[in-house]
This record gives structure tokens, sequence and C-alpha cells, in this order.
């Protein structure tokens, strides 16, 4: 079977229901209730490896959060540039792999409920290996993956944010045993590469062994393109799994 990259739109529809709604007319302390219906709109890029669905197992997932120039309503925006670009050049990797598309005008950091309900989507209906699912992304993605670790380390074996930037004072309280490989451009304009640094240092301090940083003396904002296409990215990722998790 052949690799599949694939469209997808998550709808989700929730609503909640307590007591009898009522127009209350009297004095007192009356039980009310609010029903609302919260619909979720999430198009996104499915990649499934070229061996699934061929032996019963489950797989290690990716979540891809692509940079600000791919946002909008229209999935092809998401191959610009960063991983999904190399999977429809025919790149092959062992992982179920999740790209979502930031709407227009929105940045990953305010969408960090659609991006959960997502995953869980996708964990639900798909064999993923729980225990190992990675999130990596670039630039405003970058920035979208210390936000989301951080907020969410339980989630993650192993993070991998390129040319991003984030919050120390959280990375050193929350991500001090996560794994992360961060990657930057030594001559980014776009963001400057000390903020990559000032994450690394700031774990590094807090006494994160698992933390690497790899700067590229010639690259400029684009360092995801070499990063994407390094295989030892990828056995790297596939080191680490979470040790408990709770599947029940």
């Amino acid at each position: 079977m052949r690799a599949i990259l694939v469209f997808g739109i998550l709808s989700v529809a929730v609503s909640s229901a307590g007591f009898a709604k009522s127009n209350v007319t009297e004095p007192g302390l009356h039980p009310q209730s609010l029903e609302k219906t919260i619909v979720q709109k999430t198009n996104y890029l499915l990649y499934l490896p070229k061996d699934y669905g061929q032996t019963p197992k489950q797989w290690p997932l990716i979540l891809f959060l692509h940079g600000s120039g791919e946002r909008g309503d229209d999935p092809n925006l998401i191959n610009k540039c960063g991983l999904t670009k190399h999977l429809v050049k025919g790149m092959e990797l062992p992982f179920i792999i999740v790209a979502p598309q930031c709407p227009k005008n929105r940045r990953w950091t305010d969408q960090t409920d659609e991006l959960l309900t997502l995953l869980d989507d996708i964990i639900e209906r798909y064999p993923v290996d729980q225990r190992r699912v990675y999130l990596t992304g670039l630039s405003m993605g970058g920035l979208g993956t210390w936000n989301l670790a951080t907020d969410y380390p339980h989630r993650f074996a192993a993070i991998v944010p390129i040319c991003g930037r984030g919050d120390t004072v959280l990375a050193r309280r929350r991500l001090k045993n996560m794994p992360v490989w961060a990657f930057h451009g030594a001559k980014d304009k776009i963001v400057p590469i000390h903020k990559s640094e000032e994450m690394v240092e700031a774990l590094r301090q807090a006494g994160n062994k698992k933390v690497r940083f790899t700067a590229y003396p010639d690259a400029d904002h684009d360092s995801w393109t070499r990063t994407y296409t390094n295989p030892q990215l990828y056995q790297w990722l596939l080191i680490y799994s979470i040790k408990y998790i709770d599947l029940n």
C-alpha cells in the first residue's frame, strides 16, 4: 500500500444540558441551565505510511504546525514548506502525520483547544500509539510547539521546535524532563536565533539532560528544509516514549 496524504475536515458539535431552562419571574434561588452548540471546523492533512493497514499495529504520530504564511482555508498551502512538502515529493516516514491548518488572522497560540480536539479525534479513529505522540513546527509553528508543549507536556513524548520562541519561565518549570531538539538558523532576521538559545538554556538550567540544539551557521529563516529531510531526526524521535499514560 502506498503512503497516503489526504485532506481532512474535522467538524465537532458539542452541546450540554442541565436543569430545565425557564424564564424566572419570582424572587429566590432558581436552578437554571445554558445550552449552547459549539461547532469547530479544522482543515488538516493526514499522512498514512506505506505499510499502514497491512498488519495490526499501533503507529507513532507527529503533529506538525506550519508557519504564518500557510494560514487560510486551503490545505494545499500547508505543502508550501515544511514537513508535508517533502511527503508530497515522495519522502516516506513510519509515522501517522497530522498537519492542521491555522485559520487566517489567527495564531497557533489561539488554537489550543482546536489542536487538542483534532489530536483526540485522530487518536480515537486511527491506531495511534499514544505513548509516542510527537510535536513539531516551524516559525509560528515553532512558537506553537513551545506553547502547546508547555501547556500540555503530558501529551507529547518529544518535541522539535524550529526557529521558534517561547516562555522560558514556563519551560523551565514544565519541560525539565521533555526531550527537545531545537533548530535555528544563525542568520535568521525574522525570529532571531537567541530566541531558541534562551529556551534551550532555560531547560538546561532546569536540569533537562535530553535537550539538543542545532544552529545552522549559514541559514536564515529557513532552518526547516534540512531539518525535515534529516533521517536522524526521525530516528531520534523514536527513541522516546511516554513512560506512563492513562489509556482508560
